[in-house]
């Protein structure tokens, strides 16, 4: 199979990544709709409703934002902006998403911690998404730099790189069944199954993106990596607490 894969079908060619992005939505939201009828669900149906379009909204305005500041010097032309409006990321929209549940919890007087149903799909979502960055090469700004290691791929470009998006597709699998564990097996308090699974995934992307070809750096860290320390910090109470509960 080469990379990038845009299978020709009829006569049109397929782009595999907008494809499996769409999948990503449609099967992660059916997963949530699965996972909400199996269990009772604290929060009633209308604030259920109201938290979901909260995220959603926060989490298209954080994936664009995000996205932008991945490479905040571009020149502001008519193409490089067309380029920027569909520039998203997946940390901005989880961030983002976040915020924006946790201002309509605010408005509508929600109290009770909403995250928790949508952890695995969140992870199902970013899995399938992943695929379709592999899949793409160098089209998608997912890849990795250039390594003389035995992980390395050429991802389209004739360069042996780091696969870093399916470094990521291990990651989440491990992630996948680790949290299925941790909810088995711990006496979490609602909520911090998400907060878990946040802290996790921002700092695997912490550490990942030291593999890959950034442009700008502040503090010699990417724009995703001060994301992810910006994230730790919003939860530190759950960190300290957590670290007190167990020394």
């Amino acid at each position: 199979m080469q990379i990038p894969f845009e299978p020709t079908v009829f006569g049109y060619q397929l782009n595999s990544h907008l494809i499996l992005e769409y999948l990503a939505f449609f099967i992660g939201f059916r997963y949530y709709v699965y996972l909400k009828r199996k269990q009772t669900d604290a929060i009633s149906s209308n604030n259920r409703l109201s938290i979901i379009l909260g995220a959603a909204l926060g989490a298209l305005i954080g994936s664009r934002l995000v996205g932008v500041l991945e490479n905040p010097m571009i020149e502001f032309t008519t193409q490089n902006l067309l380029q920027l409006v569909n520039t998203k990321t997946i940390m901005g929209g989880l961030f983002g998403g976040l915020l924006g549940v946790e201002l309509i919890k605010k408005i509508i007087g929600e109290k009770q911690s909403s995250g928790d149903l949508f952890v695995f799909p969140i992870i199902v979502g970013i899995f399938i998404g992943r695929i379709g960055c592999f899949l793409s090469g160098i089209n998608e700004f997912t890849y990795g730099k250039v390594t003389n290691s035995v992980f390395g791929m050429d991802l389209g470009d004739g360069l042996l790189r780091h696969p870093t998006s399916l470094y990521e597709l291990v990651f989440l699998v491990i992630l996948y069944f680790g949290m299925k564990w941790v909810q088995k097996n711990s006496n979490l308090k609602n909520g911090d199954l998400f907060k878990l699974f946040m802290l996790s995934y921002f700092g695997f992307r912490f550490g990942i993106e030291f593999l890959k070809p950034n442009v700008f750096y502040v503090f010699g860290l990417s724009s995703i990596q001060i994301l992810c320390v910006i994230c730790w910090l919003y939860y530190y109470k759950f960190n300290h607490q957590n670290l007190k509960n167990a020394s």
